[in-house]
């Protein structure tokens, strides 16, 4: 069931790596080759994923080849959101791909890939079909951020909050699915693709949208899921048992 385990999430952004505390990416580079070990030595069938880079970053791919932590992952993975928070066109996508391959010899993954609707709802429309055109058959593996939008009274994981200003409200805008349950009209043009191109959700701590989560993904036919316990969760009391839940769920 479980095909691969992700090492991190967005290193490169500055909400999941404080650079400041490790400016040459050692502690990174250290924390990724113990996990991969790890890893391989409780199962080494299970695909070993480089937490996937946002920004889309070549040197930085280098910068960690030359730390030796490259050899215990199998798939390097990047993120992008170009119709919100990159400065890149969404056609550029492929070359973006290229970018990586050219440094490494390692399959690369889209690990995130979204578009919100915060702008209008057609636009989302617009990324979710121009993204499978571009993506499926170029690389293996595509998960869609995200099936629900984000409930604006939980908040989001980003260093300046509203400060960011609407590149902070965003983050509420990437699902297919209205925080009310309602679906848009990017549901109907994602269900075309669900078989090739799965979905990245995020469920937090006893989140309530599990079991719709899960009739969601069944009804749509989609085939892969990106998700996980976060670390902070991780040191909750129960945090196993929540784990299990998840798997129990989606199994």
């Amino acid at each position: 069931m479980i095909e691969a385990a992700m090492i991190w999430n967005e290193p490169n952004n500055k909400s999941h790596w404080d650079p400041e505390v490790d400016p040459d990416w050692s502690l990174f580079a250290d924390m990724v080759s113990r996990a991969g070990a790890s890893i391989a030595a409780v199962n080494p069938n299970v695909t070993r994923v480089l937490g996937g880079m946002s920004p889309i970053d070549p040197l930085w791919v280098k910068r960690l080849e030359g730390h030796g932590c490259l050899d215990a992952v199998d798939v390097i993975a990047v993120h992008g959101f170009p119709l919100d928070w990159n400065l890149w066109s969404i056609h550029d996508w492929p070359a973006k791909i290229a970018e990586i391959e050219a440094v490494t010899d390692k399959p690369v993954w889209v690990t995130e890939v979204g578009v919100g609707s915060f702008g209008a709802e057609e636009v989302q429309v617009f990324g979710v079909e121009k993204t499978a055109e571009l993506l499926i058959g170029r690389v293996p593996r595509i998960y869609w951020y995200s099936l629900f939008d984000l409930p604006q009274e939980w908040g989001a994981t980003t260093r300046h909050r509203e400060a960011e200003g609407s590149s902070y409200y965003r983050h509420f805008y990437m699902g297919l699915i209205r925080a009310d349950g309602t679906p848009k009209p990017s549901l109907d043009s994602y269900a075309k693709v669900a078989s090739e191109m799965g979905l990245m959700q995020w469920f937090h701590y006893q989140d309530p949208r599990l079991d719709d989560a899960v009739k969601w993904m069944r009804r749509l036919g989609t085939k892969k899921l990106r998700t996980g316990l976060s670390w902070a969760d991780s040191f909750r009391p129960d945090a196993i048992d929540w784990f299990d839940r998840q798997m129990e769920a989606l199994a």
